[in-house]
């Protein structure tokens, strides 16, 4: 047994190691063997970093939650995500015309304060289609009639947090990073996308093309570039994430800031479900016959599957965040290999959060 939690804990190290920012991967790919561990790069309790999972490979990417604010869909469609890692929020305008001056609307935000109704963030389930409203993107989708797209009044959200939290806490925003205003047209072979400070009479312009090898081409308003954030979209499955989330406040649905959430590769393909040991078995028993295809019908529409369910969120009575021992997930990747995953931590060993490392292995 000693043996064992030695060789455990080296497997820990050595892959967590392999993990970095930017998208800078060193990772090895090993390939899906039975019992393989990995340890995404969350970040500790600040959770800093998004990282994306590829479970055929056991290939780890990461990029911080900062580096983009704008993901331009790649699909027929013409819509535009807001970064809900930290707390992106946006208000259509009455108006077509950026250069007019804009003022702070502070009830734009991300909070309990906030109606899910209201429509100023991403539907959570990663459903694009929609009018808004709470359904859809927060961004009306792009019209190929210029004088149809309005300004929004964008809420840039916060920076990753700088606090040490207390053992077991999360602490994921820091200092606010502004507000900007936008408007976004369709291009030749994508969009266009205006922005500015909400004082000047002026835009820049930027051209964002489709690209069809991933799910979203990425735009940073703070420096005026496209960049990297997904791998293609048929190399994730999993995205560990803090997340703008849907919850019951007793009486409606309003937005909340997630620490600790994972989203399926939904566009890209990946499908998951549940399994709940009382009802489908154990871990260790469970292989190929066993999935049950009619079971990955909610993760078709709905991102969310995995989402915060794996874990507990301790505060309650004092107690401390933990995993969900009675549960494990079935994944299918985007090339329909099957998957069970088990989670194994989510904290290190002086117990502060944001140290995950899960077990899967190839079901056969």
């Amino acid at each position: 047994m000693k043996k064992t939690f030695l060789l455990l804990s080296f497997a820990l190290l050595t892959l967590g190691s392999c993990s970095s920012d930017d998208n800078n991967d060193t990772t090895t790919p090993v390939g899906p063997s039975v019992g393989q561990v990995l340890q995404p790069s969350v970040g500790g309790p600040n959770q800093p970093n998004q990282v994306f999972v590829d479970l055929s490979t056991g290939k780890i990417e990461s990029v911080n939650r900062t580096k983009w604010d704008l993901g331009f869909s790649s699909g027929s469609d013409f819509r535009v995500v807001i970064n809900g890692s930290i707390k992106m929020a946006v208000k259509k305008l009455e108006t077509s015309d950026i250069t007019l001056v804009q003022q702070i609307d502070n009830t734009v935000n991300v909070g309990f304060d906030t109606p899910a109704s209201i429509g100023y963030v991403d539907n959570p389930t990663g459903v694009l289609a929609g009018a808004g409203a709470g359904i859809g993107t927060a961004i009306a989708e792009i019209s190929a009639i210029d004088a149809d797209n309005k300004v929004y009044l964008v809420n840039l959200g916060f920076e990753v947090g700088t606090t040490v939290p207390n053992v077991g806490s999360a602490s994921l925003y820091g200092n606010p990073r502004g507000w900007k205003k936008i408007r976004i047209l369709r291009g030749v072979n994508g969009y266009k996308i205006q922005y500015a400070d909400l004082d000047s009479a002026t835009f820049t312009e930027k051209t964002i093309s489709k690209d069809a090898a991933f799910n979203f081409s990425f735009f940073s308003l703070a420096s005026g570039n496209n960049v990297v954030v997904e791998p293609e979209k048929t190399k994730w499955d999993l995205n560990f994430t803090a997340f703008t989330n849907y919850t019951s406040d007793g009486k409606i649905d309003v937005t909340y800031g997630y620490a600790d959430f994972i989203v399926s590769n939904m566009r890209g393909g990946t499908q998951v479900y549940e399994v709940l040991v009382a009802t489908g078995g154990t871990y260790a028993d469970f292989n190929k016959v066993k999935a049950v295809e009619a079971n990955f019908k909610t993760s078709l529409t709905d991102q969310r599957v995995l989402g915060p369910n794996w874990r507990n969120a301790g505060g309650q009575n004092g107690s401390l965040p933990s995993i969900k021992t009675d549960r494990f997930y079935v994944v299918k990747d985007t090339e329909g290999n099957y998957y069970k995953v088990k989670f194994l931590t989510m904290t290190n060993a002086a117990g502060e959060r944001g140290y995950v490392s899960f077990e899967y292995a190839l079901l056969k």
